[in-house]
Order: structure tokens, then C-alpha cells, then sequence
């Protein structure tokens, strides 16, 4: 069997959005301090601050025809405890797309209060590593909205905001993902991250055929050719975009429409 999401496995897809040969193009808002910004392979001190007001961004991407928007809360990713909920509350009421929040949630409370605030999905990343128990009570008791962000450098998983590298191997945990329940999951590259200089495609097409859950790629897509690229991965769920449709080499209504197959 192929990896990616099975006929029928579309409890992830937008109502109105789940053709069998479509990948989601997904626009992220990293959050630092209340602002949108970016970081450069994950380092808190090399920042770029792209807008201060993060709702007002999300309702520019949905224009633009995004179904799912991927926002991170770097503050919470660094200290293990969220601190930009009133943004991410401002995103949830400025647009109708699922949103997919990661970033410092380490407990069963922040993915409760997530949910209840009408997030659709809730990403664990450093827990997955260091509380199994907490990951597989989270999958369980919250069905269908809960994802595993595999942060990988040199094919090993990173956590704590990408500032420790664990033991673990990335398709190890992938792995494990799958059989407690998760509802997808989300792989990076970390040395490509931020940087614009392409997904590590066959790390994605690994990941994508080591696992029978959705697959969605992030960090190092810069042009519309990378998009092409993660096109031929069969299975590929989607892609999270972030720096480069902020710097604008990469065109997001382009980029959604090819992933459609409008193009």
C-alpha cells in the first residue's frame, strides 16, 4: 500500500475540498510577541517581522484561496508554555479555513483550550518525544484533530523549538505516530527551512511511503517549481508555505491553483 491518505480518509479535508489528486497549498503565520514573523532555521534571535496584525494576514490568505492556514506559536515553542492566545483567538474569528495551531503545547489543558476555541487541529512536537502517554491521551480523547510535527535534522528529531536534537530517528517516530492515533502529521526539514532553497524531496517521499496517515511537507519551498516538485510525491497531503510567499517568490494563488489541478 502507498503512503498518504487512503479513498475515503478524509476527515482532514475542508467539506468542499477533498479531491483525491489535490495537495493543500497552506500559508503559515508564525507568531513571536503578537507578530507575524519568520525565523531562519529556527533561530529566535534571526527574525523578520513581516505584520503586526496576524488576523488581518490570515483573512489576505483565505482571499487568496487557502482552505487550511498552519500557525505556530514560537514563544510557546521556545518556553514549553503558549503566550499568543489572543492572537491566535483574533485568527480564529477573522476566518471560516481550518487552522492547524502548534507551539508549547506540552498538556492535556492548552489542546482543550484549543479546541474549545474552535481550532480544528492541534500539533504536538516536543511531547510526542518526551511524554508518549500525554500524545496517545491527546489522540484519543480528541479524534481527528490532533497532528505530530516531525521537526528533522540529519533525519533526527528536534525539540524545544528546534534547540535540542533528540536520539530518535524521524521515521522511527513517524512511525509510532501512526499506530496511537494521530491524525497526520507534519515533517521538516530544518536546515531548509526559512532558507528558500527547496523541500528535501526524497526525506518527504520516505516519510510518505513509510506511514498510511496524511503527510504535509514544510520548510524550503521558495518558487512555484518547488510546488511542482511536491506535486510528483504521490500521496503528499500538503505543503506549508511561509517565507516565500511573504518575500513574494512564491505566488500563493499560483501555487494553490496548480495544487488544485486547475492548472
Amino acid at each position: 500500500m502507498s503512503g498518504g491518505p487512503p479513498e475515503g480518509l478524509f476527515f482532514f479535508c475542508p467539506d468542499d475540498f477533498c479531491y483525491i489528486n489535490t495537495m493543500f497549498i497552506i500559508p503559515a503565520i508564525d507568531l513571536k510577541d503578537g507578530q507575524c514573523v519568520r525565523l531562519r532555521q529556527g533561530r529566535k534571535e534571526a527574525v523578520t517581522v513581516y505584520s503586526a496584525n496576524p488576523g488581518a494576514t490570515a483573512k489576505k490568505w483565505e482571499s487568496y484561496g487557502a482552505k487550511v492556514l498552519h500557525v505556530v506559536d514560537l514563544d510557546g515553542a521556545f518556553t514549553g508554555s503558549q503566550k499568543n492566545r489572543d492572537k491566535i483567538l483574533d485568527i480564529r474569528k477573522a476566518v471560516r479555513m481550518i487552522i492547524e495551531v502548534g507551539g508549547g503545547i506540552r498538556d492535556m489543558s492548552t489542546v482543550e483550550w484549543l479546541v474549545s476555541a474552535g481550532i480544528d487541529r492541534v500539533i504536538l512536537g516536543t511531547a510526542a518525544i518526551e511524554n508518549p502517554e500525554f500524545m496517545l491521551d491527546a489522540c484519543r480523547q480528541f479524534p481527528g484533530k490532533i497532528l505530530v510535527g516531525i521537526d528533522a535534522k540529519d533525519g533526527k528529531v528536534a525539540v524545544r523549538g528546534w534547540e535540542k536534537v533528540s536520539t530518535m530517528e524521524s521515521l522511527e517516530l513517524a512511525r509510532r505516530v501512526e499506530t496511537v492515533g494521530a491524525a497526520g502529521m507534519i515533517y521538516t526539514d530544518i536546515s531548509r527551512d526559512g532558507m528558500l532553497t527547496g523541500p528535501n524531496l526524497p526525506a518527504l517521499e520516505e516519510m510518505v511511503k513509510a506511514v498510511h496517515v496524511p503527510v504535509i511537507a514544510s520548510g524550503g519551498i521558495a518558487t512555484i517549481e518547488d510546488v511542482k516538485n511536491l506535486l510528483a510525491i504521490k500521496g503528499l497531503w500538503g505543503a506549508i508555505t511561509g517565507k516565500a510567499i511573504y518575500a513574494e517568490s512564491l505566488d500563493l494563488k499560483e501555487a494553490i491553483s496548480l495544487a488544485a489541478g486547475n492548472e
